[in-house]
């Protein structure tokens, strides 16, 4: 993602702060939006291992860009985080005004 497609992100999506240990994905879900970390860290937890991301980590783009839109993934905070909360719908108004946007949503994603 370029400087332009974060500010894209950041004009639609919400400030929001998370305490650790909270679950902000959960595995099998129908994915209703993605984060873009701000502060802090998470674990993604899925059946190939766990991993972790931190600031500028974009979580939770790939079942917004898939075509069953399942969670593929666990994903819980491993600190307090402060994330910019993008909704479904927006992310695919991104996508239909840019084509590209999904390619470059896709290949920033964690």
């Amino acid at each position: 993602m370029n400087a332009d497609d974060m500010r894209r992100l950041e004009a639609v999506g919400a400030e929001v702060e998370i305490p650790a240990g909270q679950v902000l994905i959960e595995r099998g879900q129908h994915g209703a939006g993605l984060f873009v970390i701000r502060e802090g860290t998470v674990v993604v937890e899925a059946p190939e291992g766990n991993v972790e991301f931190g600031p500028s980590s974009v979580i939770g783009e790939r079942a917004l860009l898939a075509q069953h839109g399942r969670r593929a993934a666990r994903v819980r905070a491993t600190s307090d985080l402060r994330v910019l909360a993008v909704d479904r719908h927006e992310i695919e108004q991104l996508c239909a005004d840019d084509p590209d946007f999904a390619r470059r949503l896709a290949d920033a994603g964690a």
